[in-house]
């Protein structure tokens, strides 16, 4: 029997390596052995709008919302599923009418964590379902007792609010134990700026640019904490990442991350709270040497949550989803 055709729609590609990327990737991998998928940046990816298609699939209320038009149109009625990412949630969907009128077009939205349905408004919840993001388990490392490593992913824009992270750094002092290693692109030339000042002023902090997705996790599995200090997320491949690695999370309290670790998480420090932050990874080297305390509790606690990041979990989300289409 034919497979249906699903097309994915994905405002980045390979050359971004960012999480839309990812996760466009990712679920064309796992969709494979039930529909002919294919990854375009924009729909129709052809002459014709007549190419075939069943059903499309859109990365990003704002950035795809010409092709979710023009899909509604040539296709009116035909299955159109729309994924929303952190800034359509927490920012455009407020404003932007190009993606609030994706979120119209859709007949079926997915948030990737589980408090992404209550930033939509109350009639569109109905058709809204939460789709975790998977990756694959790491082998829990024994790490050392003598310092603690923390490890920070993402690239250096404001959403991300990396300015926690360097202020966290300048409060903590060199001979405390505690070393930070900052792991993403500069693509705001004024937090590179303050990346490489804070590198130059405070030996226990390093900015290591971006790097190839197989060395990130490895430094994720390494590390004792990753620190995830966002101002806005959808949810972030990282966190999930570290769950699956044994790796415990301070992250910002703010919906996205909470949708991810769950409301009664015990890492989470108010958001742009370096103070809080430093005091986190302060209790965190106190820890370290006892092998019990509160990165052990954090630690249990991501376990708890790391089958909801199995593929197998992802998977059987995304078909329930695109089942359910007229």
């Amino acid at each position: 029997m034919k497979k249906p055709s699903l097309c994915i729609v994905t405002p980045a590609l390979a050359d971004a390596n960012n999480g839309n990327w990812q996760t466009a990737r990712r679920w064309a991998h796992l969709l494979r052995g039930h529909y002919a998928v294919r990854l375009v940046k924009a729909w129709p990816d052809a002459k014709s709008t007549d190419d075939g298609t069943d059903i499309l699939l859109a990365l990003h209320a704002r950035r795809s919302a010409a092709s979710v038009a023009a899909w509604a149109q040539a296709h009116p009625g035909k299955p159109l599923v729309l994924a929303l990412t952190g800034t359509d949630l927490y920012r455009d969907i407020q404003s932007d009418a190009s993606a609030q009128r994706s979120l119209a077009l859709a007949q079926r939205l997915i948030v990737l964590q589980e408090q992404g349905p209550q930033a939509l408004p109350k009639a569109l919840r109905a058709k809204c379902r939460v789709v975790f993001q998977s990756s694959t388990r790491r082998q829990t490392l024994v790490k050392t007792t003598a310092h603690l490593r923390a490890v920070v992913v993402g690239h250096l824009r404001d959403e991300k609010w990396p300015q926690t992270v360097f202020e966290a750094a300048r409060l903590i002092g060199p001979d405390e134990g505690i070393f930070i290693d900052h792991i993403g692109v500069e693509l705001d030339p004024a937090l590179g700026a303050a990346a490489r000042a804070t590198q130059h002023d405070c030996p226990h902090y390093r900015w290591l640019g971006g790097l190839p997705h197989a060395a990130t996790r490895s430094r994720i599995q390494r590390a004792h904490v990753l620190v995830h200090p966002s101002r806005m997320e959808g949810g972030a491949h990282v966190i999930m990442e570290a769950a699956l690695s044994g790796t415990p999370v301070l992250a910002s309290r703010m919906d996205g991350n909470v949708g991810m670790l769950g409301a009664v998480y015990g890492g989470y420090f108010p958001p742009g709270d370096a103070a809080a932050l430093a005091a986190l990874l302060r209790d965190c080297r106190r820890d370290i040497a006892q092998g019990s305390g509160k990165l052990a509790v954090l630690q249990a606690q991501c376990d708890a949550r790391a089958p909801l990041f199995e593929p197998a979990a992802e998977k059987a989300a995304l078909l329930a989803v695109l089942n359910e289409l007229p």
